[in-house]
């Protein structure tokens, strides 16, 4: 399998760095009509509610309650059904005060007018020098107001399997095409193992990908959307795929995170995982028997710059139908943003914080025993710095990735490439906006 990537040139811009999120362009279909909440404190006693994906948030929880008698939290696990429990809720007026909202879906839900403004709550305004700059700015439409505060980011890497590729006498890659020749290599020597898997239906995975190699998939200019899913950048990530899929370099049957997948790790059927910050737990908590097995290093670069993707990260937002904004602003400034309660969310979820302070926490600075001691969390921060802060999400970005999902399950089956993929994200995409008004254009 011999192949050469393109090279293209990507500007590596610092992660402080300040972005201007599209998503807060004014459009027909914008939820600019979002006034800022009213920020008086209750009466006494309040209860919020907190809906959420993270494991062990209920005892991050716990420490807030145990300190804060007057404000309680009560927290709900929709890992399960994420966006379709918020829009349920939506829809029948039930939202709960506080819900995380990664940061691709938050234009989508604003279109939806899905949150209150928190601006007129000085400490929800004053929070923004707490925060990585363009994670902010995400948040809060461009400082158009304050929608929700950030959680946690998703730098990307990737986590390998160093006994194996020890084992195989093949070097660890740092570029994509030594990827790909690894790949060849360990299938060639085990034809039960494999680099690692594409799952077709992760459509945010992907889009990590895409975001490495600078393909941004929206812009703003003229008053209109510019779409761009289909641009050379993301054909060639698609087409480099496409081709270690039609070589069954990779295996398309399982699912992330599911039991399948652990499966094939535990059988030592898959060589590494192309993955975020956060994914660092996942590993630890579900294949205990093999610690001291997995070396994280950067992603493979594109040609010769270290550029890197984001794959995730959340925020957590505030919902319309909160009749306590002021408290929400309490507890969800306390939540991501107080050291200990970061302390916690890391050990117990393995976010990688949006906060500053998290960034300084300890626990990121030490070897982690599972991963050998490595101080893996210098490997993420670096990961952090080289993620181009100018992508952009859509305003129906939801729709996009069913449309991407759908067309790469059928590209996996044999049923077309992943090209097509892109094509049919491009439409669904320019469909999407058209069906709600928002001006928007093929872009190039």
């Amino acid at each position: 399998m011999s192949r050469k990537v393109t090279h293209t040139r990507l500007a590596v811009v610092a992660a402080a760095a300040s972005i201007t999120v599209l998503a807060g362009c004014s459009s027909p279909a914008s939820s600019d009509n979002a006034a800022a909440g009213s920020c008086e404190p209750a009466k006494g006693k309040v209860t919020l509610q907190y809906w959420n994906t993270v494991p062990g948030m209920d005892k991050v929880v716990d420490l807030w309650n145990k300190k804060n008698p007057n404000i309680q939290v009560e927290t709900k696990n929709i890992s399960n059904d994420q966006y379709g429990a918020i829009g349920n809720a939506l829809k029948a007026g039930k939202a709960p005060d506080l819900a995380q909202v990664g940061y691709d879906q938050l234009p989508n839900l604003r279109t939806q007018d899905a949150f209150v403004d928190a601006s007129a709550c000085a400490e929800a305004t004053a929070a923004k020098s707490k925060f990585v700059p363009w994670t902010w700015s995400q948040s809060s439409f461009g400082d158009t107001g304050v929608f929700a505060l950030p959680q946690d980011t998703g730098p990307m890497a990737l986590y390998v399997r160093s006994d194996i590729f020890k084992k195989y006498d093949v070097a660890i890659p740092t570029t994509w095409d030594e990827y790909a020749d690894a790949a060849e290599k360990l299938h060639k020597a085990d034809s039960d193992l494999t680099i690692t898997y594409f799952d077709p239906n992760n459509a945010e995975w992907f889009n990590g990908l895409l975001w490495q190699n600078n393909a941004n998939m929206y812009g703003y200019s003229d008053d209109k959307w510019h779409v761009t899913v289909e641009s050379d950048q993301s054909k060639q990530v698609a087409n480099y795929w496409q081709e270690l899929i039609s070589d069954d370099a990779v295996r398309t049957d399982l699912a992330h995170g599911s039991t399948q997948m652990y499966a094939a790790y535990q059988k030592d059927q898959i060589a590494s995982y192309i993955g975020a910050a956060w994914g660092y737990s996942m590993f630890r908590d579900n294949l205990p028997k093999q610690a001291g097995k997995w070396t994280i290093v950067p992603m493979p670069a594109w040609g010769a710059n270290g550029t890197s993707g984001n794959w995730g990260g959340s925020t957590v937002a505030f919902m319309k139908d909160s009749k306590h904004l002021y408290e929400s602003v309490k507890f969800n400034t306390w939540l991501n943003t107080d050291p200990e309660a970061l302390a916690l969310e890391n050990e117990l979820g393995g976010l990688y914080p949006a906060a500053t302070a998290g960034l300084e926490l300890p626990a990121l600075s030490k070897g982690v025993p599972y991963y050998n001691n490595q101080k893996i969390f210098d490997v993420f921060a670096e990961s952090s710095k080289k993620v181009d802060t100018s992508f952009t999400w859509g305003p129906t970005q939801k729709t996009v990735n069913l449309a991407l999902q759908d067309a790469m399950a059928k590209a996996a089956a044999g049923d077309g490439a992943l090209a097509d993929a892109l094509a049919a994200a491009q439409e669904a995409a320019l469909k999407s906006m058209q069906d709600q008004a928002i001006p928007a254009a093929a872009g190039k």
